[in-house]
This record gives C-alpha cells, sequence and structure tokens, in this order.
C-alpha cells in the first residue's frame, strides 16, 4: 500500500531510534496524529513477569485522573431491588434475564458489566461471550459487588480495567487526541504508578521492560521508562 504524503511529513518528524521523555511523547502523539476525528491514545506496557505464573498474572484497575474522553456504556445485572439505585447512578442498562438472553444471542454493545454476587451463578454461562471480551464481571475489578452505585460512578468517571496479556504487555486505552499532553501524561503516569505498586514479590530484574504510545492508526513512540519513574 502507498505511503501518503501526510503519514511521509508525520514519520519524519520521528526519530525511530529515539525515546522521547513521557512529557514529550505525550505531546508528539498529538503532533503525528493522522487521523481526523477524536481518536483513542493508547499506551502499551511491557512488563518483566511470567503471565503464565498465577501469582505474575497481572491484572486489575486504576482511576485516571482526567477518564479516558469515551462515556462508557454500562450494563448492571442485579436482582429487582437493586435497579433503581443502578439507574440512579447512570447505568445504561439494567436487568437481568432480558439481558442474559439478549448477551447469550450476541448482543455486546456495552464497555463494562457490572452484577451483584447473588446474580453470578446466572450469568456464569455468559462468560465464554462476555471474556474474550474483557467484560466478564470480576470481583478483582470491582464489578461483582453489592455497592452498584459505587461501581457504576467509578466506571463514569474515568475506572478502567487491565489485564497482562499472554506476551507480557498491558494495553490501555489511556486518553483522546484532543487532551491537553499534561493529561495525557499524567494519566499515563497513574497507570504506571499502579502497575508499579503491583509489582510481584516474584517477579526478577528489570520490571518496566518498555513503554510506547500511539493514537489510532498513527505511528508509535518508544518513551524512556526512566522518565516514568
Amino acid at each position: 500500500m502507498a505511503i501518503t504524503k501526510k503519514r511521509k511529513a508525520v514519520e519524519a518528524k520521528l526519530d525511530k531510534n529515539k525515546q522521547y521523555t513521557l512529557a514529550e511523547a505525550s505531546a508528539m502523539v498529538k503532533s503525528v496524529n493522522l487521523t481526523k476525528f477524536d481518536s483513542s491514545v493508547d499506551v502499551h506496557i511491557r512488563l518483566g513477569v511470567d503471565p503464565k505464573k498465577a501469582d505474575q498474572a497481572i491484572r486489575g484497575t486504576v482511576n485516571l485522573p482526567h477518564g479516558t474522553g469515551k462515556t462508557k456504556r454500562v450494563l448492571v445485572l442485579c436482582t429487582p431491588d437493586k435497579e433503581a439505585e443502578a439507574r440512579a447512578a447512570g447505568a445504561d442498562f439494567v436487568g437481568l434475564d432480558e439481558f442474559v438472553q439478549k448477551i447469550e444471542a450476541g448482543w455486546t454493545d456495552i464497555d463494562v458489566v457490572v452484577a451483584t454476587p447473588s446474580v453470578m451463578p446466572k450469568i456464569g454461562k455468559l462468560g465464554k461471550i462476555l471474556g474474550p471480551r474483557n467484560l466478564m464481571p470480576n470481583p478483582k475489578t470491582g464489578t461483582v459487588t453489592n455497592d452498584v452505585a459505587n461501581a457504576v460512578n467509578e466506571v463514569k468517571g474515568g475506572k478502567i480495567a487491565f489485564k497482562i496479556d499472554k506476551a507480557g504487555i498491558i494495553h490501555a486505552s489511556i486518553g483522546r487526541i484532543s487532551f491537553a499532553p499534561a493529561k495525557i501524561a499524567e494519566n499515563v503516569q497513574e497507570l504506571v504508578n499502579t502497575l508499579v505498586r503491583m509489582k510481584p514479590a516474584t517477579a526478577k530484574g528489570i520490571y518496566l521492560k518498555g513503554i510506547s504510545m500511539a493514537a489510532t492508526m498513527s505511528p508509535g513512540l518508544s518513551i524512556d521508562t526512566k522518565s516514568v519513574g
């Protein structure tokens, strides 16, 4: 496929051999953006862990100080006594049986699923559909809880879940290209701080092995891990 003039101009700005500081990358990611829409800014963090070992299979959540810039669609699966609480907190979809049936039929037009513990036996069968899409409620990410209002508020306020992949990399959307560079940097820093706090005691050697940042359909930037602490 031919490289467009715009992409050539953008790539000319980049030093592919350079590791940018977090501040530099947060500004540069905006100037090398190739899309005309408010694209997502994603980070990819390679950790020095073995995801095959249960105690090193890192998974958790982080409250990004500036949110993701995306309005998350939240489904709350609960008993009738919790429905009003979920709706008042801003859940987009609330119920149980009808949504279980919709999901079984292939509906997954949601970003986060919250469930109360009492309904988990009923939705366990949805794991094969929700699991691969990282939508299955899990106590570790705060999405299996009786406090559905707090769970919805956190998601709407910028809480994201992350999970290490088989290659030992955390992938996360941490903002939009319209964000000021400082906000992009602060969101990345908060994610890294969270991951550092979660470092397994059994992980040896260098923990933060590599960090890159890219906007949707745009070139990636390598970040110097020392600049992120």
